[in-house]
């Protein structure tokens, strides 16, 4: 407090401009000033200066949240959130305004995946949802988007192994861009994304055109790259009315095959360069939670968190390392591609990567190898011997100079984490090592983590994958959209 009466005495006081244009002397402020008057000033002013200092001080130690008044719009009754606001928020973009002028308005070109995958985790709707979206704006068309859906059933809530989950997640939650709805860049004259609700008013039933998608993918080879499809694609949408719909029990345009081979790496020249990853960023949801956690992960300035910085731009967090590890039932997804010898994710098969991965020899059709069932379950569900062994060859390449935090990221059960976190700690150097267990995150947060944790991943200085999973892959995307040295993109 001694210091806080210094800077008060030394602070100069003046009057309220409506009353001097020029600060008053300190002849003028006695002559002019009763004592009481003085006495009040100084008060103020002493508490202002304290509260200023408090309020640093909780920013510091508690981050911005401290101040911010959450207003429930319905009772929390222990379900899982709906991200109502969210959608309200896509119902209100402005391009849903049937009297804009063409491309966009009631006369303007629109295409409706109702065959777009559901029942599937974030990852394999999110690199779906992207490829259909540069289709989308490499046709000309508004991209009809709707929820990130589980089910479809019309219920708000599903079980997942036991576990009640929201049934519909809006983009709007996950993700911005022009792949949900947001601008393009200056100059694009592409029509902006629009929702389902409004699609139904602009395009009602009586005027749709509804195509089976094998119409189009009966056309090319069936071992065709990503990008003769989109080639397919735009061509045949050029022959179409206004507004078309894919039946909703046709196969996805892109398909499994396609994004669990090289087959997709045929698009990325067209994809790399188009505003669907350009301009593509996560929600505000998502990085306001990175921001609120990158303490746990990497060195943050006492200044740094006086103010609630931005996670945008992207830029790569020097040091950090982080590891994707599936734990709970992936282990017999593991097992499962070694009965059909199956290959990295498309995205995780850049030529440019350093990590290649080689298909054992199989005993017979749909029959693995005990040999070869090991080898899938070391780069796929490794243990932690394995895990902790790979991390310090990492860290031995020129990628790996300077690795000094880990972020774990997984979906394993905290006493295994604890003991992962323990095994990597005893091997020295590392000042941080944090998981997906110990992020602070709020209700909403909670149940769409997994971007949270690619965000994190896609700015690590270096990643350690798994190659068959679809949320390594789409890390892996995102950085070499980025263009990171391609040598930072490891797995196990």
């Amino acid at each position: 407090m001694s210091m806080l009466r210094s800077l008060s005495r030394q602070m100069p006081r003046t009057r309220p401009a409506s009353t001097y244009e020029l600060p008053l002397t300190g002849c003028e402020r006695h002559t002019h000033r009763q004592w009481w008057a003085r006495f009040h000033t100084k008060r103020i002013l002493r508490l202002a200066i304290f509260a200023v200092a408090a309020f640093f001080a909780i920013r510091i130690f508690f981050g911005l949240d401290a101040f911010v008044t959450v207003v429930k719009t319905e009772p929390d009754d222990g379900k899982p959130p709906l991200y109502q606001d969210y959608h309200r928020w896509e119902l209100r973009l402005p391009q849903h305004n049937p009297d804009l002028p063409y491309p966009e308005g009631r006369h303007g070109q629109f295409i409706w995946m109702a065959n777009h995958v559901h029942g599937s985790g974030w990852g394999n709707a999110m690199q779906e949802h992207l490829l259909n979206a540069h289709l989308a704006y490499k046709s000309g068309r508004a991209l009809v988007f709707n929820n990130y859906t589980w089910n479809k059933d019309g219920s708000d809530y599903s079980d997942f192994n036991g576990n009640l989950i929201p049934s519909r997640v809006p983009l709007a939650a996950l993700i911005q861009g022009p792949a949900a709805g947001g601008p393009l860049p200056p100059g694009d004259t592409a029509p902006r994304a629009v929702t389902k609700e409004y699609f139904d008013q602009v395009c009602p039933p009586s005027e749709r055109h509804v195509i089976m998608s094998d119409e189009v993918t009966n056309a090319y080879e069936s071992e065709s790259h990503a990008g003769k499809v989109l080639d397919a694609w735009v061509e045949k949408l050029k022959t179409l009315p206004r507004c078309v719909e894919i039946n909703e029990i046709s196969a996805q345009i892109f398909s499994i095959w396609i994004f669990g081979s090289q087959r997709v790496l045929g698009i990325w020249p067209s994809l790399k360069s188009s505003p669907i990853l350009t301009e593509f960023r996560w929600s505000r949801l998502i990085e306001r939670a990175y921001t609120l956690n990158e303490h746990l992960f990497t060195s943050v300035s006492w200044f740094s968190r006086l103010f609630n910085r931005s996670a945008y731009p992207y830029d790569k967090i020097p040091g950090l390392l982080a590891i994707h590890i599936r734990r709970g039932d992936f282990e017999g997804h593991c097992l499962h591609f070694a009965k059909w010898s199956s290959q990295y994710n498309g995205f995780n098969q850049y030529p440019e990567l350093p990590d290649h991965f080689e298909q054992p020899q199989q005993a017979g059709w749909g029959e693995a190898t005990e040999e070869g069932k090991r080898i899938y379950l070391r780069h796929c569900f490794p243990d932690i011997p394995q895990i902790v062994q790979r991390v310090l060859e990492v860290r031995d390449t020129p990628a790996g100079k300077g690795l000094k935090d880990i972020y774990i990221m997984t979906n394993g059960k905290r006493p295994w984490v604890a003991e992962l976190k323990a095994a990597l700690k005893e091997t020295g150097g590392w000042d941080k090592i944090a998981s997906s267990r110990d992020l602070v995150l709020n209700k909403e947060q909670q149940y769409i983590a997994q971007s949270v944790d690619m965000l994190i991943g896609q700015r690590a200085q270096a990643i350690i994958g798994n190659g068959f999973s679809s949320l390594t892959s789409n890390i892996v995307m995102m950085r070499m959209a980025q263009d990171f040295p391609p040598d930072s993109n490891r797995f196990w």
